[in-house]
């Protein structure tokens, strides 16, 4: 994979703030995890906590992307991270004081942080296409999606580390400065001026722009696949980790604890694995294809995995060794698959989407793959429990191969019927 866009100023700040930022969160979700069992031994209530995280998504998403669209990108994020370090900063005051935190604090804090991640996302979501062009958009995409899954992988260690250290005070404390560090950064980039204000800001301004926003997603066939496919990625995938994968490796395997992180190293493994097969291919394949192919090899693989938790596949050997490597095999290469399909339709959404609305569709995007994972997860983990995983993991194989089916035919067009207009920058598309 080559880091060339690395060495372009803005983009590679870019990148930078979004790593550093990126393991402060994680690394403080993964200490408060072990923060709210310690105070409250229940998982109910991390649960609870984690839902509630919804809430603000659903309520404030067409405000954010509406001010994501209106107001200046860089100052938005730049002042954001810059508030999440003051805010974070008066917590750890808070818990040095107090030396400890109730749970309507701890809630505070997530919805919080919450917020600030929504107008975040609606702001920053239209500067990579701002700073980066078409051609190399598939690549920029990559080294993101490659930076993030490192950062992920490693910012749980970091937590762990720094809560065994110091408890949740330090973890605060770090997270700030992250968020500091990661806003002074982004104050030496240039971003164009795209953004598309009103003279006048008003409510009725306000919902003029909401109406614009979800009329040019009805209008545009190839966004609508876009945010469909990316619903539907989540829908199924998100359950099938978080829940049919211990469903397969303890209870049909029967494996032990130490299976079950070498599955999560397999997985972290993979998603890093696939930047660099997306910069690889991106060269040779068009995106949509490369998309519409990726997500068929994920659907295929999906009914092979099903295999593995049959009582017929599994009488064919004497113990758990064999099932388990397939298994591991299986998700690695699904994994990859997946990480080619979010890094694609990323790409697609910068592609086809207007700079001037990037804020509004990025939000709807990121509202409706939200919503998803939480009605995937509770709709399959009831059938986990009703049927046989063998069957609930066919479904899911199906779905995916359906959805790919419908969608193929816009996939494989965006970028080939494309048009430059004069609308403002906005590219058409002829369905």
């Amino acid at each position: 994979m080559g880091f060339q866009l690395m060495r372009s100023k803005d983009f590679g700040l870019l990148m930078i703030g979004k790593f550093v930022s990126m393991i402060g969160s994680n690394m403080q979700q993964f200490a408060l995890a072990l923060y709210v069992f310690a105070l409250t031994e229940s998982a109910l209530i991390f649960s609870t906590m984690l839902s509630i995280s919804i809430l603000p998504r659903l309520l404030v998403s067409p405000v954010a992307g509406v001010f994501g669209d209106w107001f200046d990108r860089k100052k938005m994020i730049v002042r954001l991270d810059i508030l999440n370090a003051i805010v974070l900063g008066g917590f750890a005051y808070l818990f040095f004081i107090n030396g400890s935190f109730s749970l309507l604090m701890i809630y505070v804090i997530v919805i919080v942080l919450e917020l600030s991640e929504i107008f975040y996302e609606a702001s920053s979501a239209g500067i990579i296409p701002s700073i980066i062009s078409k051609e190399k958009m598939a690549e920029a995409r990559s080294i993101e999606s490659m930076i993030l899954s490192v950062a992920r992988l490693i910012s749980p260690m970091v937590g762990a580390l720094l809560y065994g250290l110091n408890g949740m005070l330090l973890v605060l404390i770090i997270n700030a400065i992250s968020f500091l560090l990661s806003g002074l950064s982004e104050m030496f980039i240039h971003v164009p001026a795209n953004h598309k204000r009103p003279e006048k800001i008003n409510v009725k301004s306000f919902f003029t722009d909401v109406k614009e926003g979800l009329k040019i997603i009805k209008d545009n066939r190839f966004i609508k696949t876009v945010i469909s496919l990316g619903t539907i990625v989540n829908f199924v995938i998100a359950p099938f980790f978080s829940v049919g994968f211990i469903v397969m490796i303890k209870d049909v395997l029967e494996a032990s604890d130490y299976h079950y992180g070498i599955s999560q190293t397999v997985m972290s493994l993979s998603m890093i694995s696939g930047p660099i097969a997306v910069s690889l291919l991106s060269k040779k394949v068009e995106v949509g294809k490369l998309c519409t192919i990726s997500f068929f090899i994920v659907g295929f693989v999906v009914l092979l995995i099903a295999l593995v938790p049959s009582p017929i596949f599994l009488q064919l050997f004497s113990g758990i060794l064999w099932p388990f490597v397939l298994l591991m095999i299986l998700a690695f290469g699904m994994g990859v698959s997946i990480s080619l399909i979010n890094i694609s339709i990323m790409t697609l959404f910068s592609q086809v989407v207007p700079l001037h609305a990037m804020g509004r569709t990025s939000t709807v995007l990121n509202l409706l793959v939200t919503i998803a994972i939480p009605v995937g997860q509770l709709l399959f983990g009831f059938l986990y429990d009703t049927i046989a995983s063998s069957y609930v993991i066919i479904i899911s194989g199906l779905i995916l191969l359906g959805a790919i089916t419908i969608f193929r035919k816009p996939m494989l067009q965006v970028g080939e019927k494309e048009e430059d207009t004069q609308l403002g920058g906005q590219m058409a598309y002829e369905v």
